[in-house]
């Protein structure tokens, strides 16, 4: 059970002439919303636009989270190369799958995908981004010397559809504080954290020990003896591959 079909009616009738009053706040609508079965069980979709800068964000919501408190968050930012194309280089895909399978096993939850590639900086300048770490540049410092910040990333879009969809406070499921944080300064109670980690592989292991060391991200230490055996098995694969 989602939002009933008489509530999202009344959400489009509100949304449907909603002008945020403080200047320069990004703002957002709800345009639709439809049922979305997915392989990690039945979700419901909404579809967001922006009138300031027309970009179009989304949420998978399970159950009825309007008024409710505690609701588990998931924040995904775009990554194409990752969700779509499965890429290894990051643990994009692999979070979006544990959040989406996480909600399903509760009662209500939400997942907002927000366009933010990149870190923000845009499908382009993150390939760009790909060949500066090819030559050594952690992800932090490949996107600074494309004359970016570290991470780009604006979480008021985020803040205005958890207020749009009418959570009270909910439980971020991520393993970055600086998120929290940044939500709560644009008025979200969040009242937890849910871990959200993945085992490293050998592609995106010093990926996400930046994400430790510089980002502070909370996660463990990267295991040498784990991804020296994660890459035994990778060339293992590669050779037998290359026999057929």
């Amino acid at each position: 059970m989602g939002i009933p079909k008489p509530s999202i009616a009344e959400l489009l009738r509100l949304n449907r002439d909603h002008q945020c009053t403080e200047e320069g706040a990004p703002c957002v609508r709800i345009s639709a919303v439809a049922d979305l079965p997915t392989r990690s069980g039945p979700f419901q979709v909404v579809a967001f636009n922006s009138p300031s800068d027309r970009e179009e964000h989304a949420a998978l919501i399970r159950g009825d989270v309007r008024g409710k408190e505690r609701v588990p968050v998931r924040i995904h930012s775009e990554c194409l190369t990752g969700d779509a194309f499965g890429s290894l280089r990051c643990d994009c895909r692999d979070q979006l799958e544990l959040a989406l399978r996480e909600i399903d096993r509760r009662d209500f939850g939400v997942i907002l995908y927000l366009r933010q590639e990149g870190r923000g900086i845009g499908f382009e300048n993150k390939i760009r981004a790909y060949q500066l770490q090819e030559l050594g540049l952690d992800t932090m410092e490949a996107n600074e010397a494309l004359g970016f910040r570290a991470d780009e990333r604006d979480y008021g879009v985020a803040a205005h559809m958890l207020r749009s969809l009418e959570v009270r406070s909910i439980l971020l499921m991520s393993n970055n504080p600086a998120k929290a944080k940044d939500l709560a300064a644009r008025g979200i109670r969040v009242e937890g954290r849910i871990p959200i980690t993945v085992p490293p592989n050998p592609y995106n292991a010093r990926y996400l020990e930046t994400k430790r060391v510089k980002g502070g991200h909370l996660l463990e230490p990267a295991g040498k003896g784990l991804l020296d055996e994660q890459m035994d098995s990778l060339r293992a694969g590669e050779v037998s591959d290359s026999g057929k």
